[in-house]
């Protein structure tokens, strides 16, 4: 299944607490993307958390872009990525 990085930016900042809520708010955007045959694997988020680099596995960008619109989430870039591992190579 190919891979995508996904840049979102959320003018107000991305707060999600650590505690059972922000579990439960996690939790119900892997519910709502598993509609759509996506997988979210893990995300980076900038410090101002304004801006989040989320890494998907998905059949293609639309269903993307489906799970987004389900879970109330801004995309505004999808890129079709792959590993490269510096540790291949040893």
């Amino acid at each position: 299944m190919p891979r995508y990085l996904v840049q979102r930016t959320f003018p107000d900042g991305l707060e999600i607490p650590v505690d059972h809520t922000g579990a439960e708010t996690c939790l119900k955007v892997v519910a709502g993307n598993a509609g759509h045959g996506v997988t979210w694997l893990h995300s980076y988020v900038s410090p101002d958390h304004h801006t989040s680099f989320c890494i998907y596995d998905a059949p293609d960008p639309a269903a993307i872009r489906s799970a987004a619109g389900t879970n109330e989430l801004p995309v505004d870039v999808i890129t079709e990525v792959s590993v490269l591992d510096p540790y291949f190579y040893h």
